[in-house]
């Protein structure tokens, strides 16, 4: 099944930049074009569109202000010249930012990130509860996640809920989490989870002397880290960057006084 795109872009040459990109993967299908967000409105009604690749400096309404008063299904993609409204974008839920002129690899990866939201999304559980993270003998209260358990210890797992059914998930297993709009992607070696939880409430409830945010949208497992090359983490199954804001930060809580000396 393919995934229904709309552009969004009151530039010809990057609307036709984009369409020719669209074209080129063949699981997508362009379902139209809107010069503004207010003839976009339209279209956002007469189908439903997958995911929607919006720019922000537009006449009569910009991206930004169309987003917070028309909310949508579609996993947003911003596409823009400006770089710097991706933090209030990433406040609105948008998948991901790219700023112009866009290479084709790198739409292709923030479209096969929309598309593993699409997928994975109904597998995630039904209702607003359905990703919650349950402590080892919390029993569920959802509040806590996976603090200490009875006798006041912490354990080794934690539990979520993630394809209708309640996982086990070790603290050792878990490589990193990447949010996902309303939801966090869970990686172990093994397989991954899609999470009904958002990437704040999942940091503040995992163990701080093992995990770390490292950018507004990864959180990591200091134990799991192979290398940094620059703002770089290898984490193994992937490589994750730093947030140049938390890099110092970052860096002084993984290396501490871990580092060997001359």
């Amino acid at each position: 099944m393919k995934l229904k795109c709309l552009i969004v872009d009151d530039e010809p040459v990057a609307r036709k930049v984009l369409q020719e990109f669209i074209e080129d993967i063949d699981w997508l299908e362009l379902a139209g074009q809107a010069e503004n967000p207010l003839k976009a409105m339209k279209l956002l009604r007469e189908q439903e569109i997958d995911i929607l690749f919006l720019d922000i400096n537009m006449p009569k309404i910009n991206g930004i202000d169309f987003l917070k008063s028309t909310p949508t299904g579609a996993c947003v993609i911003i596409t823009t010249a400006y770089v710097e409204y991706a933090v209030e974008s990433y406040g609105l839920d948008v998948l991901d930012y790219l700023v112009k002129p866009i290479a084709f690899d790198r739409l292709l990866k923030a479209c096969n990130k929309a598309k593993e939201w699409r997928e994975l999304r109904p597998a995630a559980g039904q209702g607003r509860g359905s990703g919650q993270a349950y402590a080892r003998g919390q029993g569920g209260t959802g509040g806590q996640g996976p603090g200490p358990g009875p006798g006041g210890k912490r354990g080794d797992h934690f539990f979520v809920k993630s394809n209708n059914q309640i996982e086990k998930v070790y603290y050792d297993d878990l490589v990193y989490a990447e949010a996902m709009l309303n939801y966090v992607m869970l990686y172990t070696p093994a397989k991954k989870m899609m999470v009904y939880v958002t990437i704040k409430s999942l940091e503040e409830q995992l163990p701080a002397d093992i995990f770390i945010k490292v950018h507004k949208s990864f959180i990591v497992n200091m134990n799991k880290i192979r290398s940094i090359e620059g703002n770089i983490l290898d984490m193994g199954t992937g490589k994750i960057t730093i947030s140049q804001s938390l890099r110092e930060k970052v860096i002084n809580e993984i290396v501490k006084d871990k580092m060997i000396r001359r």
